[in-house]
């Protein structure tokens, strides 16, 4: 039978006891400071310097985008670090819901999951903090913005003007004034019915009304539906998904509307007579966020590092996707022409409308009951 450690001490010491006793001593301080050394060196390594664990579960959306970013990510990753990327194609509201049953069972399942600017402030409380001085790909080959406390951005879009280029020869509508100008730009419009729109359309309201991009927030709610109520009359569609926008664009049931960015290059690039404006486009930007206790932990950081590190991988992404990635080094890459056609060109970011996320998340419920009240009085 072994005796216990409360036996054992019990035991008068002998001299060999004495000797074990100071030799377990000096082994404790030696453990004790290669600990700390460890310890030390977690803090400052890069998370690419980490160990890293041999799977990275991640949840993001399927179809085109999951196999783009499996060929041009995934793979490259899998090969590069010996670390085995599990894809799980799941819509994001439906995302956020298994996330939240796994973290009350504690069986977390998800590593990396798919966020938008709002969750990156309303939903801290289930995701893992990001040290972006950690992420040294980010730093160098990411827009200034590119890493938030919560989130690394992955594609950067637009919420902006899409128009048919035959119904609007002489003059393009460039503005979201001109968007509710039914006299000089007649014609049905679209507006989504969607996504974030409870936001979204009512600050493209606001901007029509003459407020200024750096002005929009806290959001005027009165002023914004009192402007809302003048275009209703003329939204002839309130498209629900992103192919339903191109459609309505490609079959010239609109010719005027609110389209994802990456939506409408792709109309544009099927030779349809479509163009787009990025005159006062509201940034949509899709995060990569870690949840808070991902078994993967390491791994999961080390993926959104290597995500940067290639700029030359970016710009075939782009060209799949029709999103930009948040990479300023894959931008350059391009001719002028190409690089317009994307959210992150020099030209195009500065004209994006930032949004107030803090806030937006604040007044999530209040913005969602507004827009519901009014969509369907």
């Amino acid at each position: 039978m072994h005796s216990g450690p409360a036996a054992r001490l019990s035991q008068a010491p002998d001299e060999s006891s004495k000797r074990r006793t100071s030799m377990s001593k000096k082994t404790w301080k030696r453990t004790s400071a290669l600990l700390a050394l460890a310890s030390a060196l977690s803090v400052t390594l890069p998370a690419a310097a980490q160990k890293l664990e041999d799977q990275l579960v991640i949840a993001t959306t399927g179809g085109l985008m999951g196999n783009t970013l499996a060929k041009y990510f995934y793979e490259p990753f899998n090969k590069a670090r010996n670390v085995e990327v599990v894809p799980v194609a799941v819509e994001v509201p439906d995302q956020w819901a298994r996330a939240k049953a796994m973290q009350r069972t504690g069986k977390m399942e998800f590593d990396i999951v798919t966020a938008t600017g709002p969750d990156l402030v309303g939903r801290t409380d289930m995701l893992e903090k990001i040290d972006c001085a950690k992420l040294p790909s980010v730093q160098k080959f990411g827009v200034s913005d590119a890493c938030q406390p919560y989130g690394v951005a992955r594609t950067t879009g637009g919420m902006l003007i899409t128009y048919n280029t035959e119904a609007f020869k002489e003059k393009a509508p460039k503005t979201w004034a001109d968007f509710w100008d039914v006299k000089q730009f007649p014609g049905p419009r679209g507006l989504p019915d969607t996504g974030d729109s409870d936001w979204w359309v009512p600050v493209a309201a606001l901007l029509a009304d003459g407020v200024k991009a750096d002005q929009l927030f806290p959001l005027d709610l009165n002023r914004a539906y009192k402007k809302l109520d003048e275009i209703r009359p003329n939204v002839s569609v309130w498209w629900k998904t992103g192919d339903q926008v191109q459609q309505i664009m490609r079959s010239r049931e609109v010719v005027l509307a609110m389209s994802y960015s990456g939506r409408a290059l792709a109309v544009v690039k099927e030779g349809a007579p479509v163009a787009m404006s990025w005159d006062q486009a509201i940034r949509d930007t899709g995060y990569m966020a870690v949840l808070k206790g991902a078994p993967d932990l390491n791994a999961a950081m080390a993926y959104l590092d290597f995500f940067y590190a290639s700029p030359d991988a970016h710009v075939p992404f782009m060209r799949a996707v029709n999103y930009a990635t948040a990479s300023k080094s894959a931008i350059e890459l391009l001719k002028p022409e190409e690089r317009n056609l994307y959210a992150t060109s020099p030209e195009n970011y500065e004209k994006l409308v930032k949004p107030d996320f803090a806030w937006i998340g604040e007044h999530r419920n209040e913005l969602r009951e507004r827009w519901m009240a009014w969509l369907t009085r």
